[in-house]
């Protein structure tokens, strides 16, 4: 009778080792690295200069003087530099009639450079590749982008891929989540997923005289970035960061929100990007969002109890105002936005925000309280490449790996917004060697700039002093 006690005993302990051993190879397997990333440079023949950029418009025959006033307006305050890049179809003047083969042309040439380096780079083989996610949002060609990377490249026809379109600039975490969780999916074994992120410009410039329209012309420009993601523990010495944690949020319920970035046709027929005024309100409301989600995660418990305590003082002053001593000056100022504001620098060291435009950008600056050398990274990236859509946030990161600020133990931020409206963010960890200049190898030292002021008003300020709004260009 002594026996079967023991015996009990013994496939408890059993079990119950068992049980914390599958855990803790869930939590393992959960688990998302970072081995390399590579972010596009096209070539220097496909540069869009400002003098480029007026010949464009000038040869736009529906454009009247106001129309060109108020892209010359734009463009000035754009953030945007010399340097950024257009596909062949518009430098060559074709920007009115984009074929299927421009889409797919500006497609390859990404294709054939960024992702070959970056397998170069890691040592991976196309053949190692377990997992897919290509996400291109104006461009979804049959068969799909993502097809053709497995025939350009080879991957072995068990592969999981998946195609992401209409995602907007959020896609890129919007992908990595979707590889992070199809790693999770896989059996009890060590996987790879390559994330590729691009946008296609070509057939997407708007010729027509919408105002909110011609904003995209103004913003997008070429680029692309490709990633090589694991959950496997055996290569975390050779990964650059850990992912903490990654949150999404989306506000597409508001009817404002929803149609503030919005595909459409104007009033005569001709599709394009609409950005409406509403876009950066939209953008810290979906922040706002996202942030109470991510808070939690990423911030230490003091700052929270801090923040906690702030946001009870702030709504009992409102609540009984008489209850609190001093000037009603200092009563203003106590119960201000800023007192409620949370401290995300006692989580995270980095800020890689979004460079969808310099009003985003000083949106979600002035939501964090955060400082210009915060913001630089986003700011430079703007300049030197414009908005890249989904792959502009590697390319911010990209930014602070060539000016050498990341070291082993930073927490990286990453915030995007796309179109819906989505706010997505995640937590990076540094956890390797992190000394790659990429893609501003040439040119990282001339940054930041003196000034980041566009020449488009010295070489085309004339058209001020032309009298009449009705004069054709």
């Amino acid at each position: 009778m002594e026996l079967l006690p023991l015996l009990t005993w013994l496939l408890l302990a059993h079990a119950m080792a068992y049980l914390a051993w599958t855990a803790a190879a869930r939590r393992r397997q959960s688990r998302c690295y970072l081995l390399d990333y590579v972010c596009h440079k096209p070539r220097d023949d496909r540069k869009l200069s400002t003098e480029t950029a007026g010949d464009v418009i000038q040869r736009n025959a529906r454009l009247g003087l106001t129309d060109y006033r108020f892209l010359l307006r734009v463009v000035v305050r754009s953030g945007i530099g010399e340097e950024t890049y257009a596909p062949r179809s518009i430098l060559e003047g074709r920007e009115d009639t984009p074929t299927l083969k421009d889409s797919l042309e500006e497609m390859d040439a990404f294709l054939d450079e960024a992702v070959a380096e970056l397998f170069a780079r890691t040592g991976v083989s196309p053949g190692d590749v377990d997992v897919l996610v290509f996400n291109v949002s104006m461009l979804s060609p049959s068969p799909s982008l993502s097809s053709r990377v497995v025939r350009r490249y080879g991957l072995r026809d068990d592969v999981a891929a998946y195609n992401l379109a209409g995602m907007g600039c959020s896609a890129g975490l919007v992908a990595l989540d979707l590889a992070r969780n199809a790693l999770r999916a896989r059996p009890r074994r060590a996987s790879l997923a390559l994330v590729v992120s691009s946008e296609s410009i070509a057939p997407n410039w708007y010729s027509g005289t919408d105002k909110s329209m011609m904003l995209a012309n103004c913003l997008f420009r070429c680029g692309g970035a490709a990633a090589l993601v694991t959950n496997d523990p055996a290569r975390r010495g050779r990964a650059k960061m850990e992912l903490r944690c990654l949150v999404r949020a989306h506000i597409g319920a508001s009817d404002d929100a929803h149609a503030c970035a919005l595909q459409r046709e104007d009033g005569e027929g001709r599709v394009g990007i609409s950005l409406s005024k509403a876009l950066p309100k939209a953008a810290v409301r979906a922040f706002a969002v996202n942030l109470r989600r991510l808070a939690p995660r990423v911030l230490p418990v003091a700052e929270l109890a801090r923040f906690t305590a702030r946001h009870l003082a702030r709504r009992l002053f409102f609540q009984f105002p008489h209850m609190l001593q001093g000037s009603g000056k200092q009563q203003q100022k106590g119960g201000g936005d800023a007192a409620a504001k949370i401290n995300f620098k006692a989580g995270v060291e980095h800020f890689c925000l979004h460079p969808g435009g310099t009003a985003v950008i000083e949106a979600v600056k002035q939501s964090l309280g955060l400082e210009d050398e915060d913001v630089e990274p986003a700011r430079m990236t703007l300049h030197r490449w414009g908005n890249t859509s989904a792959s502009s946030l590697w390319y911010v990161l990209s930014y602070m790996e060539a000016k050498g600020r990341l070291k082993v133990g930073d927490r990286v931020l990453m915030v995007t917004f796309g179109s819906g409206f989505k706010c997505n963010s995640c937590v990076w960890e540094v956890t390797g060697d992190m000394a790659d200049r990429g893609a501003w190898a040439d040119c990282i030292d001339d940054y930041p700039p003196e000034t980041l002021a566009n020449p488009y008003m010295d070489k085309f300020g004339w058209i001020n002093d032309v009298q009449g709004d009705t004069m054709m260009l």
